[in-house]
């Protein structure tokens, strides 16, 4: 069975049983690397570093293309880009989401740029607190992966990437809702059945000797 990215809000809502979500808390959803990290990781090896060529190219080829009058942050998992931060114009929003299309081996864009001015030091400060308040609880929930999932955070936006399964997503979502600093959850991961997680926890440790 192939991931199915999530990108029916109202499916989601209900298989997670969070209809009566708070009005102030929207929830959308879509969709140096050490040997023990890969080992925990749900992409292959090879895709961990691929998606780390990815996001590096995709900076690069950012920055040729757009110097300094953006702020954009580039996220990959599992081939797919993820562009957050801010740019000065829609021309600008539509160029940044060319230029990442065209890195090799990307086999799609996320593109959440808002057309805004670009984040102060204390916004990012902020952004980078909630981040790693929300890694925090999910180490500390005991029953999550923290290795199943990708998070980073703009304007207190918390977007969550990764291979989940069904009773996972509900927990991710209980767990991240309710930190400090949360005020907009965008769910973009893909999701993969109980028996296909059993196998991917199988070949971790054949992977690792």
């Amino acid at each position: 069975m192939k991931p199915m990215i999530q990108k029916a809000v109202l499916g989601l809502a209900l298989a997670a049983g969070l209809v009566s979500l708070s009005g102030c808390f929207p929830l959308i959803a879509g969709g140096a690397i050490t040997g023990v990290m890969v080992a925990a990781d749900r992409r292959t090896s090879g895709t961990v570093v691929e998606d780390n060529t990815i996001q590096i190219k995709a900076s690069n080829r950012l920055n040729d293309n757009l110097g300094e009058r953006v702020h954009i942050n580039v996220t990959a998992y599992n081939r797919k880009v993820l562009l957050t931060g801010e740019v000065p114009s829609e021309q600008d929003k539509q160029l940044a989401e060319k230029v990442v299309m065209g890195v090799e081996n990307v086999q799609g864009v996320y593109n959440e740029l808002a057309v805004l001015g670009n984040s102060t030091f204390s916004q990012k400060s902020s952004d980078t607190l909630v981040t790693s308040r929300v890694k925090a609880a999910i180490i500390d929930a005991k029953d999550l992966m923290s290795n199943a999932v990708k998070l980073t955070t703009e304007r207190g936006t918390v977007y969550v990437l990764g291979r989940v399964t069904p009773r996972e997503a509900n927990r991710f979502i209980e767990v991240i809702r309710v930190q400090d600093g949360v005020h907009r959850l965008v769910l973009l991961w893909d999701k993969i059945s109980e028996e296909e997680l059993a196998n991917i926890t199988r070949q971790q440790p054949e992977a690792n000797k």
